[in-house]
């Protein structure tokens, strides 16, 4: 009830079927698909877990995938005590979801959670507690932080590839203007004006600052559609991201550019004619 799972085919095993540590399952959709391929109704087979025979009493709603990317239909539930007396050899519960009656009341379930397990494992005052109790915002919390860092991590990576780039885009704009040089003398004695180089070699700057945008937003959207075909993240590319980085690439190819285009723009045309 606290995670929503409704069955959609079938019934849920019953309180009887717990107190016998029944061999019985519900299944997800995947599991379905995966085990019974060919449309079978898996109401009443039977699966095995290594040795185990277990059958199937019903088929779970599909839920689709969390915000994490995991498959939420890709689970088998099956009695608490069968799991542990057949399965895990255990007699303790690995582990209990709970649910505040309203959000505001969070913190005081957990106090009252923390009051009723430390008294059940007679734990004294002095010690510490044997068991983690995590509430959903804090896990909200852990997530926000990691995604933040992850975030601060790419940026740091894009800039320093910016600059490694925009510093190629430098290199190879000086070395036009200097094998170009009798070019710009040439022009520039026949009426080009400084404005005329200055924005030739802007506009070579940017053109090769955008190609390499180009290049970079096709390998981007392709390899988000092989990582969504291959491991079945789910995806969703922002078309203003494609917009920001074009944007992001012409400022690039001004920037770096402009230098090597200023200094072609202020050659002596008599001088650069004359230039070997």
């Amino acid at each position: 009830e606290i995670r929503r799972y409704k069955v959609d085919d079938g019934e849920m095993f019953s309180e009887q079927d717990i107190q016998t540590a029944a061999k019985v399952c519900i299944v997800g959709k995947t599991v379905v698909d995966n085990l019974f391929p060919n449309g079978e109704n898996p109401i009443g087979k039977v699966i095995r877990f290594k040795s185990l025979p277990f059958r199937i009493v019903g088929v779970l709603e599909s839920k689709g995938y969390n915000s994490m990317g995991m498959d939420q239909d890709d689970l088998i539930l099956a009695p608490y005590t069968t799991i542990q007396k057949k399965v895990l050899a255990i007699t303790h519960l690995q582990g209990i979801t709970c649910s505040a009656l309203k959000e505001e009341y969070t913190d005081q379930a957990i106090d009252e959670i923390t009051e009723i397990l430390r008294r059940n494992h007679k734990l004294k005052e002095s010690d510490d507690d044997d068991f983690t109790i995590r509430s959903q915002q804090e896990l909200s919390t852990m997530l926000t932080s990691t995604t933040d860092m992850m975030t601060v991590l790419l940026a740091a990576v894009a800039g320093i590839s910016l600059l490694v780039g925009g510093i190629g885009i430098m290199n190879i704009m000086y070395v036009s203007v200097t094998e170009r040089t009798r070019e710009i003398g040439l022009r520039m004695s026949i009426g080009a004006k400084g404005i005329d180089i200055l924005a030739q070699f802007l506009i070579e700057s940017i053109l090769i600052s955008v190609t390499g945008g180009l290049i970079g937003v096709v390998f981007g959207v392709g390899a988000a559609l092989v990582v969504n075909g291959v491991a079945h993240f789910p995806i969703f590319i922002q078309p203003w991201s494609v917009v920001l980085s074009f944007a992001v690439c012409t400022v690039t190819g001004v920037f770096f550019g402009w230098y090597p285009a200023k200094k072609a723009a202020q050659l002596d045309p008599i001088e650069a004619i004359r230039y070997e």
